[in-house]
């Protein structure tokens, strides 16, 4: 765990930035349900989000599965816990 640590260090310190996480496919396909690109910050990940939740949500007529799935890949991106 401490080489990891000091491996992330270096990489930090040597380029300023950490190091980029892998795509996962739960991850891609957050992005898709999002309708997000790769590069999208948290602001457009909350544009998107809300502006689907206005037509999946269970009290507007919207299916509740739906908006569990909205949910779950809006708190995927933003590294939220579940």
């Amino acid at each position: 765990m401490l080489v990891a640590y000091a491996g992330w260090r270096l990489w930090k310190d040597a380029l300023g930035t950490e190091p980029k996480r892998p795509e996962t496919a739960e991850r891609k396909a957050a992005r898709d349900l999002l309708g997000v690109g790769p590069r999208a910050n948290a602001e457009a990940i909350r544009a998107a989000h809300r502006r689907l939740m206005a037509e999946a949500h269970p009290d507007h007529g919207g299916s509740d599965n739906r908006a569990r799935a909205l949910n779950a890949a809006r708190d995927l991106l933003l590294g939220r816990a579940a």
